[in-house]
């Protein structure tokens, strides 16, 4: 799909730094570009990096659903013998564990993440249930049930070393990551969380094709596309 070319209102993509949030990249483009019509097409946890598609622009912020229902790539690192409320580092540790489980034992779990499953969105999430978005309820240490959702999934190990395990993942829009760790550490009885996740791809955007922030001293330097 192309728009008019502008200057000024296009598709930015970013590799969003660790530690910073989604917003913190909108707040950073509306300084940059003194644009204040900035959106995105799809979120990244702070402790996650790699690829965010910003949207600047009315003709590019109307595009938001269509973008953030492309496909995903990941890359994650999980750890075995803890799990956190969060499914991440970022959260409290709910359960630990000594067992350690092999590598067989790990791709037959594996296997069960392949193709079309059910996943159950984690509490810590935007995801909102009558009106309400699921984190602040777990700020408020609320559980509240979910309605699981169909997911499409292709799930590689790239490598193992307790308490490690590195993992390629090619999903279907709206799949939580962190939940795949922790459905991995239950299945496996040893808990799991994630540590790191790099978003590759989206759709047909690229990590390779991502522009760091510290490159981007002022709107010159800001490559802004109109097309995919």
């Amino acid at each position: 799909m192309t728009l008019q070319a502008n200057s000024t209102y296009g598709i930015a993509l970013i590799n969003k730094p660790v530690e910073k949030t989604s917003f913190f990249l909108v707040s950073f483009l509306r300084r940059l570009t003194s644009v204040r019509c900035i959106g995105h097409a799809g979120t990244l946890d702070p402790f996650a990096t790699g690829v965010m598609v910003l949207l600047i622009g009315k003709p590019f912020t109307r595009l938001s659903n269509e973008l953030i229902s492309f496909d995903k790539e990941y890359k994650a690192k999980l750890k075995f013998g803890s799990a956190t409320d969060s499914h991440d580092l970022d959260g409290e540790v709910t359960m630990t564990s000594d067992i350690i489980p092999t590598i067989a034992e790990i791709e037959t779990v594996c296997e069960q993440f392949q193709g079309e499953v059910l996943q159950t969105p984690p509490m810590f999430s935007a995801k909102k249930v009558k009106g309400k978005k699921l984190y602040e309820l777990a700020r408020q240490g609320k559980v509240i049930e979910r309605k699981s959702k169909k997911v499409t999934i292709k799930l590689e190990i790239l490598s193992y070393e307790y308490p490690y395990l590195d993992i390629h993942v090619t999903c279907s829009s709206g799949t939580y990551i962190r939940t795949i760790a922790d459905d991995i550490g239950q299945k496996l009885g040893c808990g799991a969380h994630l540590v790191e996740l790099l978003r590759t791809r989206v759709g047909p955007f690229h990590l390779q094709e991502c522009q760091e922030c510290d490159e981007l001293t002022d709107s010159s330097k800001l490559n802004l596309r109109q097309n995919w």
